[in-house]
């Protein structure tokens, strides 16, 4: 299930991207360590803490409503299967997002230094593919499922006591 207003976008924001960078930091800091290891779950919390709201800020001011609009060059909303319509919006997220998370992960993590553009670009095509997949495979269809329960369980409850209290 997929947002259908403001409230709803901003709590479905937050969750998709809680999923979406802890997932992130934990590959991130499993390739920085030499493989994965049982500190990195604890270990990525670190950085959530200044990652997580940069992607919330980044998807509801800008990137949330560009990647529709690009989605929207190539599906068209009630022609389209509603399931490509979620994996173009989806895609072209990931298109926005894994370039900007992986500069402020640069900037904030990396020490670049002099190397900020070659880190930053090498640092954005190790993150791609698995933010897509993740994204596409794993996290998507993840918090849609869970969302959508949640909006359901609290639409039915409200209707359900609405009609009670008569």
């Amino acid at each position: 299930m997929l947002p259908q207003n403001k409230f709803q976008d901003v709590v479905f924001t937050l969750f998709m991207a809680f999923v979406m960078v802890y997932a992130m930091i934990l590959y991130n800091i499993a390739l920085n360590v030499g493989g994965m290891q049982n500190f990195v779950f604890l270990a990525a919390f670190h950085e959530m803490l200044i990652m997580w709201p940069v992607a919330v800020v980044l998807e509801l001011l800008f990137v949330g409503k560009l990647a529709q609009i690009l989605a929207f060059r190539f599906v068209t909303p009630g022609k389209d299967p509603m399931i490509l319509i979620i994996l173009a919006i989806s895609a072209m997220s990931v298109c926005l997002m894994c370039p900007l998370m992986s500069l402020a992960a640069t900037i904030l993590f990396k020490n670049a230094g002099s190397q900020l553009v070659s880190v930053w670009l090498q640092t954005t095509a190790m993150n791609f593919p698995v933010a897509l997949c993740w994204q596409i495979f794993f996290a998507g269809p993840l918090v849609r499922n869970v969302f959508g329960f949640f909006v359901r369980a609290f639409s039915g409850k409200r209707a359900q006591g609405a009609g009670e209290s008569v």
